[in-house]
């Protein structure tokens, strides 16, 4: 886009049309940069928590993403105790930032948990055989995993017992603000989303 100004520019819309389209594209190619954005929680003492996951799907109807991580986990807590989330995208060749806002909801048990569970491939599922919760204190280095399944592709039966820990986080979003970064001069809008109206409603801010 180095010297071309896109039909987005200067409208509202299109803008949150590419915002909708970026996040539609990150949950189908790993190699796009909204396919790992940052996923910031709130802790017990009130700070922000950050990391990088993988977005899994987007459904932009619903105003939902999806993405997978260990029940046992610390972002599981926080999200007990806050349910705030905020989830940051920089897309470089596009120079596109995404921020969304909403909350965040986790759900273990489900057909959809299910299926999201089977979907996995073998080796993604294996993550959750680890022994203890991530984030866990360790007197040596360590993967986490039994001694006897790393650098081992698992068997169905090996990760039947793993599935307990496997749960679905899922952000439902409510605002973006949207930046676009262009030599010609930026361009910053902020959507919220109006229950009332069942609509999207946008405005330009100050980049």
């Amino acid at each position: 886009m180095s010297g071309e100004i896109p039909a987005f520019y200067d409208d509202l819309m299109l803008s949150l049309a590419e915002a909708r389209a970026l996040l539609l594209r990150g949950a189908q190619d790993r190699h796009c940069a909204a396919h790992t954005p940052v996923v910031a929680t709130v802790d017990a003492g009130g700070m922000p928590s950050q990391r990088v996951m993988i977005l899994r799907e987007c459904d932009w109807e619903a105003r939902r993403l999806r993405f997978h991580t260990d029940s046992r986990g610390d972002k599981v807590g926080q999200l007990a105790g806050s349910n705030k989330i905020s989830v940051l995208i920089y897309d470089e060749p596009a120079k596109l930032q995404l921020r969304l806002t909403g909350h965040g909801q986790i759900e273990t048990d489900s057909p959809a948990i299910d299926a999201a569970w089977r979907e996995s491939t073998l080796f993604a599922r294996r993550c959750y055989m680890a022994e203890n919760a991530p984030g866990g204190i360790s007197d040596a280095p360590t993967s986490g995993l039994p001694e006897w399944i790393e650098g081992i592709k698992p068997t169905e039966d090996q990760l039947a017992p793993a599935r307990d820990n496997f749960a679905v986080l899922y952000v439902i979003f409510d605002r973006v603000d949207w930046l676009y970064l262009a030599n010609r001069g930026h361009r910053r809008a902020m959507f919220r989303w109006n229950d009332a109206a069942g609509a999207w409603q946008g405005q330009w801010l100050v980049p």
